[in-house]
């Protein structure tokens, strides 16, 4: 029934065919997230790096109806300059199929669609989740839900710091998600290494990472588990600077009535604003140093 919607690239599939490593990407980050050209560069630089640590890269999108498992180049560079690609979460999914649209996934559809395929591991630059006063909007990102009940390991650098990471960590606790300081006790926060909220677990390598997840899977424990990968000190911004960037944004949002899905694109986009491009250029560093933790534990994984 599923190869009727799922059109996996050949190259991806025989590597999972074979179990060899294999990386799942996701496509809003290009359609979305960043400005043209630097958001097809940022996707070929990304697939890159997983293939020089030993993993094969597997972008996932929504083409003409189809669930895209693998892009070429020519898709790629569709995505980065395509008009009306929707953004795509669980409850898109059969709109965009059953319309034969295009759609770009976010991190809930990419994990939905690497699942299908029979990937483990994904690599995104941070998760969704709580939103700010979610207290009054019930604004959740479907991203948590998600990591609730699909078997993927995401690897991300914690979850965007325009949300409230504290609910966001209770919300996760809840549900049975495992959160792993990846090097770190504490759950960075996308722009900065720091947030404030400590973490009960860490790993430090990605062998032992690789027998984590294992095991929860093996248990039958249903669910994904988050790697919290803080982005490297290099590129790491100021604490105070981009909270007061946030903030600013986040007024700007009230007052122009965003909300929704446009939430966080508006909000990122604002931020860049702010900071002069400094914001982004933090966006692609930790998207990179993800894909090289990301591909680390798939080549572990495939080993087990």
């Amino acid at each position: 029934m599923l190869d009727k919607y799922l059109d996996i690239n050949p190259e991806v599939a025989e590597a999972i065919k074979n179990k060899k490593a294999v990386v799942a990407l996701e496509s809003t980050i290009i359609s979305h997230g960043m400005p043209y050209p630097q958001n097809v560069e940022t996707a070929r630089k990304v697939e890159e790096i997983v293939r020089s640590r030993g993993a094969i890269p597997a972008t996932i999108a929504i083409l003409n109806g189809k669930l895209k498992v693998g892009l070429t180049d020519e898709e790629l560079e569709f995505l980065g300059n395509a008009k009306n690609v929707a953004k795509v979460s669980r409850r898109d999914i059969p709109f965009i199929v059953g319309k034969g649209l295009n759609g770009a996934t976010t991190v809930a559809s990419t994990m939905i669609i690497a699942e299908m395929a029979g990937i483990k591991v994904f690599v995104t630059g941070g998760i969704g989740g709580v939103h700010r006063n979610a207290q009054q909007t019930f604004d959740i990102s479907a991203d948590l839900t998600e990591l609730a009940q699909t078997n993927v390991a995401v690897i991300c650098a914690g979850a965007k710091s325009i949300l409230d990471l504290g609910l966001t960590l209770e919300y996760l606790e809840t549900h049975g998600v495992p959160v792993v300081g990846y090097g770190t006790d504490e759950l960075p926060a996308f722009y900065t290494r720091q947030s404030g909220f400590k973490l009960v677990h860490r790993s430090d390598n990605a062998n032992e990472l690789a027998k984590i997840i294992k095991s929860k899977w093996d248990l039958n424990l249903q669910g994904g588990v988050v790697i919290a990968n803080p982005i490297p000190e290099e590129y790491a911004m100021d604490f105070d600077y981009i909270n007061d960037a946030i903030e600013t944004a986040l007024k700007e949002a009230k007052l122009r009535g965003v909300s929704g899905k446009e939430t966080t694109p508006f909000l990122l986009a604002y931020i860049k604003r702010i900071t002069h491009g400094k914001s982004l250029d933090a966006n692609i560093q930790l998207v990179y140093n993800n894909a090289k933790v990301g591909a680390e534990l798939a080549v572990e994984l495939s080993r087990l």
